[in-house]
This record gives structure tokens, sequence and C-alpha cells, in this order.
């Protein structure tokens, strides 16, 4: 495999994330906004090392410097030409007074907070006027770095706050007063403020970084020389390269769209080089990247938010999402290399892959800060420290490590880089915490929970009723209705909003409907992440299946469908361990005999719908039989030993006729040779 391109990586991410879509700058701006991401990088730093500050001042410097660059490194149209207005080094003078302006504003709730114990519900005119204007600079920090739909959805719920004595049947509310609004979202810890925030800035911002720099220090390149030497000689060899350098990547990087531009640069030329078509290519390296959200050690931020939502340790998060997570790529293995046995593709030839000693000789150094981050997870100590540790561990390994030289310019551009990866991350955290704070204000996740639950019930009672001899029961068929509505709302609100916001509205609103049929909260949270994830290689918006498009030169429509049908074993394993939580190891009454069962089942099942839709199992299947082994695979993969024998006896005779037709195409060919 030949080696990462950085220029060639920012210039894809420039192109297909929306995130990094910067306006260009010049002299002074660079110097001014460079100085202030690394200011904003090393304050991050320094606090995962030697402290934290308080609550609100923590939280208020982050969002400070991250809304007012906002408004310094995105223009106010992603693509505008030169601006008419006085500008400054290529960004127009209004700009510069927003940016102060919202540093101001995001500081004056840590300024005043002292006092804020004695007016909090009965906030001064001078407090609703800062508060506005912070609902404000929120709401278009957000349209600017990351488009129009989040803010669009956090204005409904503003307006549903405002006016909820005009809503419909169970959603109605006496609604709130502009004041009062403005009080909950901005002078409590319930809004803006909120927990969604205090996670970026207490641990999302430290992985970010963490995983530019171990990027920078030669991580990256191991994984996927690693990767080439296990599976490059194999049938299909670039295409599991794919798979498992994105699994390794995704442990450093947790955005679905930079894995993919990342690996994705030198594995899809691969796999078009050996015969796989182009949209199958993007697709493979989109759903193999999205997988990096949901791999341990690093997931992303939603896993760091769940981890205050729960009140868990991340070190059991982690050890919740490894099994899921082993699905997933399991089941794009599966119909990887199907595929390649199905079409007669090559692997790797020796000259085309690099030597396994000397890649251990030359990358073994990149292990260590990785190494030294997972060992203090597991030790019980925070993820700030064990992030703060692990940056350290990257730039004392960079300075001395002769194959990947770290110079000190080279870590200034790296703190820069996990600054403004962080910037977008930081500004839909605050809008969400608006979206946060009118659920919590009027009590709308109660209601949408009924809801739910009310029509599960009515839609399974009617299923109920016409299944013969009681072969339905109630409660599971109400749980399966509301599991599949909050599925859709996943996918479908993670269409126009990234996973982190997804997720933390859905949990405000769908999985206490989950709570209320029995679901563990852990498991119900897990439900709600896994779908969101999905929604980056679910069409219409596959933001990470695009990148891939792009890359591969394909139809971007048609590699998003096939990275969702890639993607089947992430779509089905949720379901598993909402009725089998014995997958996610650390939930109530695990028994390991539960656990086996579940994932020896879940597995086979997975292998077997990776044939139903690819096509070919031994040989090539016929309808029948992909119809035949689909259901199989369905009845194998739901918990339980009775539905898993009747699975497996499904496949015994399909087993036989793949055997037999197998042979009798060899025969001809043997009879041939022996004439």
């Amino acid at each position: 495999m030949p080696k990462i391109n950085q220029d060639q990586v920012r210039r894809l991410e420039e192109e297909y994330d929306p995130e990094m879509q910067m306006r260009p700058m010049t002299a002074p701006a660079v110097q001014i906004v460079g100085g202030h991401l690394f200011i904003l990088s090393c304050f991050h730093y320094y606090t995962a090392g030697f402290g934290l500050l308080r609550e609100a001042t923590h939280r208020g410097i982050h969002l400070a410097f991250v809304l007012g660059l906002i408004f310094l490194v995105y223009g106010f149209r992603k693509k505008s030409g030169k601006s008419s207005f006085l500008a400054i080094g290529g960004i127009p003078a209004h700009d510069w007074l927003l940016a102060i302006t919202a540093g101001v504003t995001c500081m004056y709730v840590p300024y005043v907070f002292n006092e804020l114990a004695f007016r909090v519900g009965d906030p001064l005119p001078i407090d609703v006027f800062f508060g506005s204007l912070m609902i404000f600079f929120t709401l278009e920090a957000t349209r600017r770095s990351m488009g129009i739909a989040l803010p669009l959805i956090a204005i409904g719920f503003i307006l549903y706050a405002l006016f909820g004595r005009y809503a419909p049947g169970v959603l109605v509310h006496p609604g709130a007063s502009w004041k009062g609004l403005v009080n909950h979202l901005y002078l409590t810890s319930q809004g803006i403020y909120g927990i969604a925030v205090g996670v970026v800035a207490t641990y999302v911002f430290h992985f970010v970084l963490f995983g530019v720099i171990a990027n920078r220090v030669g991580a990256g390149q191991f994984f996927i020389d690693l990767a080439s030497c296990i599976a490059g000689r194999y049938a299909g060899g670039p295409a599991k390269v794919s798979v498992f350098s994105s699994a390794l990547f995704g442990m450093i990087s947790g955005s679905s769209i930079a894995n993919t531009v990342t690996t994705g640069a030198l594995t899809i030329p691969a796999m078009k080089k050996t015969g796989y078509k182009p949209h199958f290519a993007a697709a493979v390296e989109a759903t193999s990247s999205t997988g990096g959200q949901i791999t341990p050690p690093i997931m992303g931020a939603a896993a760091f938010i769940m981890v205050e939502f729960l009140e868990m340790p991340y070190r059991t998060i982690l050890l919740a999402a490894a099994v899921p997570a082993a699905m997933h790529y399991l089941g794009i293995f599966t119909m990887v290399h199907l595929e390649a046995k199905r079409l007669n593709l090559r692997g790797l030839r020796q000259d085309e892959m690099p030597r396994f000693f000397n890649v251990i000789r030359n990358g073994w150094a990149a292990l260590i800060p990785l190494t030294l981050l997972i060992a203090i997870i597991a030790s019980g100590r925070t993820p700030y420290m064990a992030a703060f540790w692990g940056i350290t561990a990257c730039i004392v390994v960079g300075f001395i490590n002769p194959h990947n030289r770290l110079t000190i310019p080279d870590l200034f551009e790296c703190f820069k880089m996990g600054a403004k990866y962080a910037l977008a991350v930081g500004a839909s955290a605050a809008s969400v915490g608006i979206i946060v704070g009118v659920v919590s204000l009027t009590g709308m996740g109660f209601k949408v929970s009924f809801m739910v639950t009310n029509s599960s019930r009515q839609l399974a009672e009617t299923f109920v009723a016409f299944a013969p001899f009681n072969m339905i029961a109630l409660p599971e068929t109400t749980l399966f209705f509301t599991l599949i509505f909050t599925a859709v709302a996943c996918i479908l609100l993670g269409a126009g909003i990234p996973t982190t916001a997804t997720y933390i509205v859905l949990v405000s609103i769908a999985a206490p409907a989950l709570g209320i049929l029995g679901v563990a909260p852990i498991v119900a949270h897990f439900f709600v992440f896994y779908y969101g994830v999905l929604a980056d290689i679910t069409p219409p918006v596959a933001l990470a299946a695009y990148a891939g498009a792009g890359i591969a030169g394909a139809n971007p429509f048609k590699a998003g469908n096939t990275a969702f049908r890639l993607a089947s074993a992430k779509a089905m394993v949720p379901f598993v361990f909402v009725y089998s939580p014995a997958m996610l190891i650390v939930t109530d009454g695990f028994t390991w005999q539960q656990f086996i069962l579940t994932v020896a089942g879940c597995s086979i099942g997975i292998i077997f719908l990776g044939a139903a839709l690819t096509g070919y199992f031994i040989t090539n299947m016929g309808r029948i039989e992909r119809t035949v082994t689909a259901i199989a695979a369905l009845l194998l993969v739901a918990p339980g030993i009775q539905s898993g024998l009747i699975g497996l006896t499904m496949m015994v005779p399909i087993i036989i006729s793949q055997i037999v037709k197998k042979r009798s195409k060899a025969l001809p060919g043997k009879a041939a040779a022996e004439s």
C-alpha cells in the first residue's frame, strides 16, 4: 500500500465534509485565527492534565473560543465570493465584530455566576439581553459550520416552548414566556451550558486532538500497513484491507468522513484495480469507516455523552461496545469475501504489500500512545486524564521516533487542526443544549414516549388479534414496534444532523419509551446510538458513502444503497441486544451461557445473511436458496435456542444443495482435464 498523503486527505475532507469547508484567509487573519486555535487546544490539553476549572467557567471559555472562531473561519455562505464589505485578512469586519461579541456573551454567565443563585428564575433585563444574543449566536454558528438542519430543529423546539398551548393532544403545555425560556436555556445547566457542551469541553476535544496527533506520528499508516500484511494476500485483498484498516484507524478517530477519506484514498483505488465495481469499493470503505464511531477505545462524541447520561465509567461503555462492533465488521467482511469469491477476484501480490517485519520495526512506536491511553482508561482514571497522557506520549514519541519525526511547526499545526475538527462539534452541542432544555422545560420527552408506546400497543393489539393460536405475545410485539419507530426516527433525524446531535435528541425524547417497556437504560442508549450512526450511510443523505463515491468516481446514491446493504449487521445487532442484553456484557443478569448463545447465533446468522444478500455461499445461489437463507439468518440472529435450531435446520438442505452444485460444476472441468 502507498503512504498516506496528508495534503490529499485534507483536500478530500474540505470537499466532502461540510464541517471542514472553511473560508480562505490571508494575513493577518491567518496568524490571528491560527493563534487562537492553538490557544484553544493548549487550554484543553493543560486543564486535562492539571485540573478542570469551575464548570461554568470551563464551559464558558470553551464556548467563547468555539463560537468566536466559527464566525471567523466559516463564511455567511459556504461558497461566497469576495466580500464587498471592509475586510481584514479576507474576513469581513462584521464577522470580526460577531466573533468578539459572541466571546463576550459566552463569558457573561461565568462572570456573574456567583450572583446567579439570587436571581435564577427572575433574570434581570441584562440577563435576558445576553441570553437572547447567546441563542442567536449559537444557532447562527451551527448553521455556518454544520448547515441549516439542526438550527431549524432547534427553532422548532423554541417555538414549541413558547406556543405550547396551541399544540395538539398530549403535547399541549401552558407555554413559556421569552424571559422564562431564556432563563432556562442560558442561566441554568439544563440548556446551552448543559451536559452536551460539558462533555465536548471535558472529553471530546481531548480525544479529537489525540487522534490528530496520533495519526501524524504514524499510527494511521501503521494500521493500514498492518492490515495489508494480515489480509491483503487473500481473495479481494484490498477490500479486506479496507475493513481491517478502517476498524483499526477507527480506534483513534471517531469521524466517519475523516476515516473514509484517510483510508479510502489508498484502499478504494486498490479495490477498483483488483476488479471491484466503483460503487461497491466506495460502499465498503464508507461502511467500514462508520464503524469507527462504535469501535473502542475512541467512539466519537456520543459515547462520552452516554457516560454522563448513564453515570457509568467510560471503560464500562467500551466493554459494552466491543461485541456489537465486532458483529458490524463481521458482516462487512463476510460480504466482501463472498463478493470476491463470486467475482473470482485476486488478492494483493507480494510486491504490492509491505513486509510485515518492516512494518513492525518502523511503526511499533506509534502504538505506545494508544496502548498507554487504553491502559489508563482500564485502570479507572478519567477519560480526559487518559487523553492527556495519550497526547503527551504522542508528542514524546513524535520527537524521538526517526521514522515519523514530529517538529515544532508540525505540533503547532496538529494543535490547530485538532481545534478545527472540534469547532462544529462544539456548536452542535450548544444547539442540542437548546433542544434538551426545551424538552426538560416542557416535559416533552414523557409526552412523546406516551404517544410512541400507545401507538405501538394499538398496532400490536391488531397483530395479536389476527395471529393464530396466540403465537404472538402482546408485550413483545409492543416492544418490537416501539423499536421500529425509534429506529426510523433515528435514521430520518440522522439524515439532517450529526450522530451526536441525533443521539442526544432521540435519547431525550424516544429512549424513555423504551424504558417504560422495561428496556435497561444502557441498552436503550446503545440502540439509539447505533441507529444514529447508521444514518451516515443511509440515503438520501449518506455523507460517508458520498465521500467514498467521490474518491471512487461512482454514483453516490448507488454507493449509499450498497453501503446500507453492507451495514445490514449493524441494523440487526441493536435488536439482538435489546432482546438479549447479555451481548453488552455489562447488563444486569449477565450469564456466560446466554452471552455465548447470543453471540454464536448472531455470528452465524450474520454470515448467512451476507450470503443471501450477496447471492453466493459455496457457489452461486438461486432465488429460492437466497430467500430461505435470509429467513434462516433472521431466525439465527433472533436470540433463543428454539429459533436458532429452526434456522440451522432450514440451512441444512441449502448447504447440501450448494455442495452438490459446486461438485457438479467441478466435474466437467475435471473430466476434460483427464481426457
